[in-house]
């Protein structure tokens, strides 16, 4: 029984994505298909490929970087002992969150300024022209 491939149409028509950006995932190291055809120009994905796809997708949609992408999935294709994979996990998803709450955090201090600013700059037009506000 023949393994399960996908060519490069393949997985992006699945994953709703360009072939340029599955070119950049296998440039950055995410996907190593096989090559085929004359020249060895034909990418032949393997069912592996699909998976760690569909993993960088779901890294990407937490806003984790490609690098730290890349290293958690790359624990995946250690030996099964799944401690080590789930604590580097752990360990990507906890800086994560902490540099996402200092965002949040600088967030919320503009709005609060642009709060005052938008009053200053109410009352001060109210001043000028006082049915504009």
């Amino acid at each position: 029984m023949a393994a399960l491939t996908y060519t490069i149409s393949d997985l992006a028509k699945e994953f709703d994505l360009t072939t340029r950006a599955i070119r950049f995932y296998e440039d950055m190291g995410l996907l190593q298909p096989e090559r085929s055809g004359a020249g060895a120009r034909v990418r032949v994905y393997t069912a592996r490929d699909r998976t760690r796809l569909k993993l960088t997708l779901r890294a990407k949609r937490l806003g984790l970087s490609l690098s730290d992408a890349k290293d958690i999935i790359d624990t995946y294709d250690s030996p099964r002992d799944t401690a080590p994979q789930l604590q580097k996990f752990l360990l990507v998803l906890s800086q994560h969150k902490e540099q996402l709450q200092e965002q949040l955090s600088d967030l919320q201090a503009n709005l609060e300024e642009i709060k005052v600013h938008e009053k200053e700059a109410k009352a001060l037009l109210a001043k000028v022209k006082p049915n504009v506000v």
